[in-house]
């Protein structure tokens, strides 16, 4: 089974979205949650664009034991400079440098011709490989919109010079699942064996997560992701939809990583925390409502047997499943609770219980489990007073 290596660029791609941004010492808090988890590579910031961001990354390098970190420059010498005096020169510290992969950028936001790019990529490598022992990788900005075969001549311009990996980056949300896959496998071959290729998703029409995944069907060897898919206008692809994905499903994939998904939701929290964001109700695996239902006949079936309605299991992340009671709910809930409480079947208890607890409930109204069970108290005392005054009368 092929290992898949994690970059998480939270603390780079994913502080640069609106209202994310964090200081060095969060940063370093996050880094470290990160680590925990078994993130492979941390992306720590763009040390040159400001002073938190070479900051952050002098702190982090200094505490990392596990993961190793990454930063992010331009093809230009002075960023890399900078990447390398808060970074280090050492072989943990991944250097990326982002090289214009579309005609659109290189007309319009750099102004300079193909064979202009390809001469930065080749300077900027060379003077990473002759001044570090580090992992260098050229990142291909709008990959998924450029020329493939500008794109493999810039890709072999790269790892002549001595670039240890390539990046593809679908800055824009632009690719399809089949079309990122067709990229993958092209930029492998140009590459050859030995270069580490990288996915780079942003999910823009709701696809990076299915175009990481095509990433890795077509050769990906890295996958760069966030946490909680947080990024760039509409985000990046997640780190937790990646792994629990590779993990449900490795006869598919016959790929893993070495996140330990335990331990992803308390991390996502504190990040939330962090950032000032509120969870989704309905974002897979972090949601808050993942791992509930109030339908009835999805509940009766958990109850049943879990496996009914759970591919997903969310012991695996540390959840638990919730069942709430609305009017969707139905009677097998109630049965569930005065079973538990041994409480002989009545059919018109359980009516009793069933019309008020559940079928009177307000359109927008809805109960948790516990306070289901006040409910079903309330009730059950109330049949036991009126049962006694009965028998006195």
């Amino acid at each position: 089974m092929k290992k898949i290596s994690i970059l998480d660029t939270t603390l780079r791609d994913g502080e640069q979205a609106p209202n994310n941004a964090m200081n060095p010492e969060k940063k370093l808090k996050m880094a470290l949650r990160l680590e925990e988890c078994g993130v492979d590579h941390i992306e720590t910031g763009f040390p040159a664009s400001s002073k938190f961001d070479y900051e952050a990354t002098k702190l982090i390098r200094k505490e990392m034991s596990t993961s190793g970190i990454a930063t992010f420059s331009r093809t230009l010498i002075s960023d890399i400079q900078l990447s390398l005096e808060s970074g280090g020169c050492e072989q943990n510290h991944t250097i990326q440098m982002v090289a214009t992969g579309s005609d659109l950028h290189l007309k319009n936001k750099r102004n300079i011709s193909r064979e202009e790019a390809i001469n930065e990529v080749i300077q900027s490598v060379h003077f990473a490989k002759n001044n570090s022992d580090c992992r260098i990788a050229v990142g291909i900005e709008d990959a998924s919109r450029g020329d493939f075969q500008f794109m493999g001549e810039l890709t072999e311009a790269a790892v002549m010079a001595g670039a240890h990996q390539i990046i593809l980056a679908d800055t824009t949300g632009y690719a399809t699942p089949l079309e990122f896959k067709k990229l993958i496998q092209f930029i492998k071959l140009k590459a050859g064996e030995g270069v580490s290729i990288s996915t780079h998703c942003h999910n823009d029409l709701g696809l990076a997560h299915a175009n990481t995944l095509a990433g890795i069907e077509g050769g990906a060897d890295e996958v760069q992701v966030t946490l909680g898919g947080i990024g760039e206008r509409a985000g990046n692809a997640s780190l937790e939809m990646i792994a629990s994905t590779l993990y449900f499903k490795p006869d598919y994939y016959r790929a893993s990583t070495n996140i330990k998904l335990e331990k992803l939701y308390k991390v996502y929290q504190e990040l939330c925390s962090k950032i000032d964001q509120n969870i989704p109700r309905n974002q897979p695996i972090f949601g808050t409502y993942a791992f509930s239902t109030a339908a009835g006949i999805h509940q009766q079936g958990v109850l049943a047997n879990p496996d009914t309605y759970e591919f997903v299991k969310p012991d695996v992340f540390n959840r638990e499943r919730e069942f709430f009671v609305s009017r969707h709910s139905g009677k097998s809930i109630i049965k569930y609770i005065l079973q538990n409480k041994g409480v002989p079947e009545c059919s018109r208890l359980l009516e009793s219980l069933y019309v008020n607890c559940i079928s009177s409930r307000e359109e927008s109204s809805c109960l948790s489990m516990t306070e289901l069970e006040n409910e079903i108290e309330k009730q059950l005392k109330y049949e036991k007073e009126i049962k006694i005054l009965l028998e006195v009368a």
